[in-house]
């Protein structure tokens, strides 16, 4: 799954420092009575199924003497919380999550890492790009399996779109925006007949992340040189996002805020760049809406955004156990059935013609084919480049054009943004 910047995701309370370090000793302490409990640290509904169930429900009943305890905190503080604890050489979990927009700042700290090229791990199940990510510039060590992968396309209320004077069908809807900029011009018509009260979208840093799915080279280049301020595709996707936001089309909604999800539950916006994760997001805050909303293409045809690997600390005291857990949650069979039931699209290439995924349609989005529309949208993404602090760069951007929808000046928001990423990637 992806989070802000994602990557993310749901903002869930901050687990606190000391009852992780206690969930991590207590493994070493079952370990020696002859069971094995594994903690894996993640952030936002990574593993989670309906009706408060887990998929390590599953897990444990195939896996006598096993037990898995799930540890979850904000996105920022996750990763935070990870790279401290690798420095200090304790306190990670058996199983920690790192998502894409992070991975690459761990790269440079295999050592901390099992690596799963011992492991008998098949990478080839997996496109190229994906295992890059999460390697070694040689290759020769692979630090974190591959989850899931976001696509990208937009979700509508086709509800808000009637009452608008809008086509609700998807490939007419579809058609009204080739282009980014031709989503913004109808952003525009949407507003001069919308109901009242309704924007045309949620947050422009969601609209911003969008219109940089489909660029190769977003803030860092191939060779891992930061390139935010010369970079045009950055600069026009913080232009278009600036110009529909003065047009008032945003709902000014900062993203996974409690005001983004009531956002969704009282139909505030008209549409949302919708990620293969937004399904499970949408469906698990605004239940009420089902049947209102559908999907369709996203502008441009094509992009990506989200995904995240499971990794296995050195430090932990079961990590032969963690590594057979790691395999198992990122085998295709989980991540058909987590697809299925929250959205999570997978990330193994072979999945998406099984008629499971392929044929697969979601009732709550209007029976919306979201087994091709994702696989779609994925098949001509470019594999774009993702440097250390891409995701924290992603949530800089998004506060600065909350900023903006707040009343801030753009061109010292832009300024400002700058100067924040320098500071933090610098």
């Amino acid at each position: 799954m992806h989070t802000p910047g994602r990557s993310t995701l749901a903002v869930v309370a901050t687990l606190a420092v000391g009852a992780l370090a206690l969930t991590a000793c207590g493994g070493g302490e079952a370990a020696q009575s002859g069971e094995v409990t594994l903690t894996i640290n993640v952030f936002g509904d990574n593993f989670s199924l309906p009706d408060n169930r887990s998929i390590y429900d599953e897990y444990e009943r195939t896996h006598p003497g096993v037990k898995i305890v799930e540890n979850r905190s904000d996105f920022g503080t996750h990763h935070k919380n990870l790279q401290a604890r690798l420095t200090a050489g304790n306190g990670a979990a058996d199983l920690e999550l790192v998502e894409v927009g992070q991975v690459a700042g761990f790269i440079g700290q295999p050592d901390s890492f099992v690596n799963f090229r011992d492991e008998g791990v098949d990478s080839t199940q997996w496109t190229d790009a994906v295992v890059a990510r999460a390697s070694t510039a040689d290759k020769a060590a692979l630090i974190g399996l591959p989850t899931d992968i976001g696509g990208l396309a937009v979700c509508y209320r086709t509800d808000l779109f009637a009452a608008a004077g809008l086509p609700t069908d998807r490939a007419a809807v579809a058609a009204l925006w080739p282009t980014w900029e031709s989503y913004v011009d109808t952003g525009s018509r949407f507003l001069k007949s919308a109901p009242p009260g309704v924007k045309w979208f949620d947050a422009g840093g969601h609209v911003f992340t969008g219109i940089l799915g489909n660029s190769e080279e977003t803030f860092y280049d191939a060779s891992g040189k930061l390139i935010v301020d010369s970079n045009p595709a950055v600069r026009a996707a913080w232009d278009l996002s600036v110009k529909a936001i003065k047009e008032g089309q945003s709902a000014a909604l900062p993203e996974f805020s409690p005001e983004w999800n009531t956002g969704f539950q009282r139909g505030q916006f008209a549409t949302v760049t919708c990620p293969a994760w937004m399904m499970g997001y949408i469906q698990g805050n605004a239940a009420e809406t089902k049947g209102k909303w559908d999907i369709a293409k996203i502008p441009g045809g094509s992009g990506n955004w989200g995904g995240s690997y499971v990794t296995v600390p050195k430090q932990g005291k079961n990590t032969k156990a963690a590594v057979e857990l790691a395999k198992w949650l990122t085998a295709p069979e989980q991540n058909v059935k987590l697809f299925k039931t929250i959205g999570n699209f997978p990330s193994q290439q072979s999945t998406w013609k099984s008629p499971e995924v392929a044929g697969f349609t979601s009732e709550f989005f209007n029976n919306a084919p979201a087994g091709k529309i994702f696989p779609d949208s994925l098949a001509s993404a470019p594999a774009q480049v993702v440097g250390p602090e891409s995701g924290v760069i992603g949530n800089i951007f998004a506060a600065a054009l909350n900023s903006v929808e707040q009343g801030k000046d753009p061109g010292e928001a832009w300024t400002r943004t700058l100067a924040d990423i320098k500071a933090a990637a610098g």
